[in-house]
């Protein structure tokens, strides 16, 4: 039985703004499943923004799901949350919420299969929440031919089908409402590094190549035979180079990271190579006169004619020379050439006060040191000279001992003690 809805779709007002970021993030994750050959449905969820009748589509991010007692498929509520929140936590200027999930379907819509997650995504999240069904179908038989992409957006709407209660007033039976899915018309809005980011994804996925691991495992498996064979021959030595030649195949983490970034700069570069080249080639298309020195318009012999409709500067595009002529007033900032003295003043100027407010601070810190150095030397020689006038002045002098009374003093210095 269809879910789709009988009414049109112009009906519904709905205004759907579709990222290419979606896009990128719906083929990532059904490539992946893809190939690990994974069993469990595709889902996942949208992050935009609703305003009235407008619902832009700007993010997406993979869901788990997991069997329910009736076996049908619904979202792990606990891990979803979770995850729903941390992506609410990131995207908070401007404030992101699920606006809805997408899923894969054929051609002719939803099926039963898809109701519970609906379901699940209107009662606990967004009872407007939209649909996006992405198509395998379609792409598989080469459907995609005039830039129509192989999906399809639904909302969801109630409308009555089928025997319902019986009205206890009436006695009449009333008709049960059914959710079905009606399909919404959609644009595709991106901003500036958003362009930037999906033509670079585009260029690159260009010179991708499909790697068949069958062939990889076949040279394997024949590379351990040889070496089995003629272990008896030469010993555990062959072992070690099979070892060697099957350890080769494989690159470390670093290595494939490396690879990865000296891949995107050397797709960088070609593509600055190929805009210098476009940019060059019309300037170069231009009539003589524009590309003629200011200097040069001050000979009369030089001097340029008037310009008429028939000639072909009167479709020269003054736009696109001033934007080219802004880039180039630019380049000097980003990178200054050898004959820019002043800039070269400047920033010999700037280094000199830097190196200079080096230089006095360190000449503060040894000026201190030397200050403590003399202070404690101070303190030191005091206290020597006090030392030395202890020893001298009030030095020990001879014993005289004296009889009295049968009684013996020993006198030293300035004390005494009875003996």
């Amino acid at each position: 039985m269809s879910l789709l809805s009988s009414h049109k779709s112009s009906e519904s007002g709905l205004i759907i703004n579709l990222h290419p970021l979606v896009l990128l993030t719906i083929s990532d994750y059904i490539t992946r499943h893809t190939l690990r050959k994974q069993t469990t449905p595709i889902v996942g969820a949208l992050l935009g923004q609703q305003t009235g009748r407008s619902i832009s589509l700007e993010h997406a991010f993979e869901c788990l799901s997991m069997p329910n007692d009736e076996g049908n498929f619904i979202l792990h509520e606990s891990w979803f949350k979770d995850r729903l929140q941390q992506y609410k936590d990131v995207h908070q200027a401007p404030v992101l919420d699920l606006v809805g999930w997408f899923t894969t379907t054929p051609a002719t819509g939803p099926e039963a299969i898809h109701v519970p997650l609906h379901q699940q995504f209107l009662q606990n999240y967004n009872e407007t929440a939209v649909l996006l069904a992405f198509h395998p179908a379609g792409v598989l038989e080469g459907k995609t031919a005039g830039g129509k992409l192989p999906l399809t957006v639904y909302e969801s709407v109630y409308e009555s089908g089928g025997d319902g209660d019986e009205n206890m007033d009436t006695g009449e039976k009333e008709a049960a409402l059914e959710l079905r899915f009606r399909e919404l018309p959609y644009s595709i809005e991106t901003g500036e590094a958003e362009m930037i980011s999906v033509d670079f994804v585009a260029r690159g996925g260009g010179n991708a190549t499909a790697v068949d691991g069958t062939v990889k495992t076949e040279k394997k498996t024949q590379a351990s035979q040889t070496a089995v064979g003629q272990v008896d021959e030469k010993g555990a030595a062959t072992i070690n180079d099979a070892k060697a030649l099957d350890d080769s195949n494989y690159l470390s983490t670093e290595d494939e990271e490396l690879i990865a970034s000296l891949t995107a700069r050397t797709n960088a570069v070609k593509m600055l190579h190929t805009r210098i080249k476009l940019l060059k080639s019309y300037l170069k298309s231009l009539p003589p006169s524009y590309l003629t020195a200011p200097s040069d318009s001050s000979n009369p012999a030089h001097a340029t004619p008037a310009t008429n409709e028939s000639s072909p500067s009167a479709n020269v595009d003054y736009t696109l020379l001033r934007s080219i002529q802004a880039l180039l007033s630019r380049l000097p900032l980003l990178l200054p050439s050898s004959s820019f003295s002043a800039f070269k003043q400047e920033s010999l100027a700037e280094k000199s006060d830097v190196e200079l407010v080096s230089l006095l601070g360190d000449l503060g810190k040894s000026v201190k040191d030397a200050k403590e150095l003399g202070r404690k030397f101070a303190v030191i020689e005091a206290g020597r000279n006090s030392a030395r006038k202890m020893e001298f002045g009030f030095g020990s002098r001879p014993i005289d001992l004296g009889f009295e009374d049968g009684e013996g003093t020993m006198e030293t210095g300035q004390e005494g003690f009875m003996a």
